[in-house]
């Protein structure tokens, strides 16, 4: 899903390597960090901890890998016998979820303030994570 959005980020004129564009560098404010840091912001408050905003960059780091790793565990989990359409609606599922829990939050916009073509790259994004994380587990399931 990354190299998916890396890609797009080099096709519209990005010129970070990988390792720049993929781990979050520094932030001034909570408000500007990437949404999994501004949620791992809200659920280190919840549990009574504010975090310093010099951390901003290892929560946002560390909520975007953990909430996807998490994710692929649930399927493995849930989903042990799976037709071929699994995967993409595995990815399907995990965008839709994002666009309730995230509003709820208030860290995304309720998904109609979203345009059409917005929406799209994140479903097709999120659809090629679901893919990739299926096509994963299949392999290691070959081998256990």
């Amino acid at each position: 899903m990354d190299l998916l959005w890396y890609s797009r980020h080099r096709r519209s004129g990005g010129t970070d390597s990988f390792a720049e564009w993929e781990v979050a560098g520094d932030v001034e404010s909570w408000d500007d960090a990437p949404a999994p840091g501004r949620m791992g912001h809200k659920l280190l408050a919840l549990a009574g901890h504010e975090p310093p905003v010099e951390r901003a960059a290892v929560i946002t780091n560390a909520m975007h890998w953990g909430y996807g790793t998490a994710w692929a565990a649930a399927y493995a989990v849930l989903a042990r016998r799976r037709r071929w359409w699994a995967g993409p609606a595995f990815g399907a599922f995990v965008w839709g979820s994002d666009y309730v829990v995230l509003p709820l939050a208030g860290i995304y916009e309720p998904i109609w303030r979203y345009d059409v073509p917005a929406l799209a790259g994140d479903l097709s994004a999120h659809v090629v994570y679901g893919v990739v994380t299926d096509a994963a587990l299949r392999v290691l399931a070959r081998d256990a």
